[in-house]
């Protein structure tokens, strides 16, 4: 029979580890998928502004992590390009999937595909209450 091990509620030196360096997914995981539009940006970006832009345009709601402001900035970039298999920002999501960058969502908007896509969200995330507002982003530290 294997030997129970008693951590007294510290985790092994590896669960450490683990939990580390999984924390800017799950940090995606749950932002992504508790929110209709998110906009992973940089405060001094173009693209990032041009993407912010096109959503007030529509008057959707969005939430904004802002990388360059972020804690754990460099490490969620780092996983926004392994999921994605771009490192540039912006990236931008809707009902968690990336609709790419700013030019992207420029021009899905431009051919009238952006609309629907975020009509199409799912309950969780057409509620309203998870943004903050029409045109009003909310940084996520």
């Amino acid at each position: 029979m294997p030997k129970e091990e008693n951590y007294k509620g510290k985790a092994p030196a590896h669960c450490w580890l683990f939990l580390f360096s999984h924390a800017p997914f799950l940090l995606f995981q749950e932002v992504v998928s508790q929110n209709c539009v998110v906009i992973f940006s940089k405060t001094t970006c173009p693209y990032c502004k041009m993407a912010k832009n096109v959503f007030n345009e529509i008057g959707a709601n969005y939430k904004v992590i802002e990388l360059d402001e972020h804690n754990d900035g460099r490490r969620l970039q780092d996983a926004l390009a392994q999921m994605t298999g771009a490192r540039t920002v912006p990236r931008v999501f809707i009902n968690g999937n990336c609709i790419g960058g700013g030019s992207d969502t420029k021009q899905l908007h431009q051919q009238g595909k952006l609309l629907p896509l975020i009509e199409q969200c799912t309950p969780c995330c057409s509620s309203g209450t998870e943004g903050s507002g029409s045109g009003q982003p909310e940084p996520v530290k």
